[in-house]
């Protein structure tokens, strides 16, 4: 693999690394990437549309802002684009859960925070079994859940189950975005060390999209979901990053050395 700068001693020094997501979360992590020397080319290859029920969205939100919900809950880091898009509220008494890591690093990249992350199991699945011991059993809250149209609102329903006030808004949909033409090359020529599977729905672009990329790139998923994911979509995965932020770096340099 040729380095972008192979006098560049630090742990990334000289990689050229394709960060497939936008927004807050991946301009941060390009700026984190750069400061460890690599290159980082950022090209958002999913983008979020309005749902049909744009004012529906907008009046959730609006009682988000006037202190309506105890708490709201983010199962996406789209969703936070979303939010930040619309640069909603959220007040200091309004709790937020976030369903894993990832989602959690994008609210803080956007400015929002997160109060209950899920330890282990990063899914919705893993917030419901957290929920009453982090919330002291209190029943019934009242929860905004934001989700995409294309999810089943398994969080919203274990919730519900539970006995609480739940809002459900669709917040966006996701739809492909094609690169540029001269990433496409660049991809599939081996101008880049590293790609980055940031989601399940970017893993779908980056099959369409690049094809067979070369052997000599380095294919990282964020996380187990996303690496299954992109391996059902017949991606190849060359190494699994945490999905926290921090181990992620760490995780990138470790696996540089590898193909050096």
């Amino acid at each position: 693999m040729t380095l972008t700068n192979p006098t560049d001693v630090r742990p990334l020094g000289g990689r050229r690394i394709l960060i497939p997501r936008g927004g807050p979360w991946g301009n941060a992590l390009a700026s984190d990437l750069r400061g460890l020397g690599a290159t980082s080319v950022v090209a958002p290859m999913t983008n979020f549309v309005v749902t049909d029920d744009s004012a529906g969205l907008a009046a959730a939100l609006a009682e988000l802002a006037a202190e309506k919900f105890d708490w709201v809950t983010f199962t996406s880091a789209t969703t936070v684009d979303v939010v930040s898009a619309y640069r909603a509220v959220i007040p200091a008494r309004t709790k937020v859960a976030a369903v894993g890591d990832t989602t959690a690093a994008a609210l803080e990249a956007a400015g929002y925070r997160a109060d209950l992350v899920p330890s282990d199991d990063n899914t919705a699945h893993g917030l419901l079994q957290e929920w009453n011991t982090a919330t002291g059993g209190v029943v019934p809250l009242r929860i905004l859940t934001l989700r995409s149209e294309a999810s089943i609102p398994v969080l919203t329903k274990g919730l519900i189950r539970i006995g609480h006030d739940v809002s459900s808004v669709v917040a966006y949909r996701t739809i492909g975005v094609d690169v540029d033409p001269a990433v496409v090359t660049d991809v599939r020529t081996g101008g880049f060390d590293i790609v980055l599977v940031t989601s399940g729905s970017v893993a779908e672009q980056i099959a369409e999209q690049f094809g067979d990329i070369p052997t000599k790139t380095l294919i990282a998923a964020v996380g187990p979901v996303t690496a299954k994911d992109a391996r059902s979509l017949g991606l190849r995965v060359d190494t699994v990053l945490s999905i926290d932020n921090d181990e992620m770096l760490t995780d990138l340099a470790a696996a540089a050395k590898t193909c050096a």
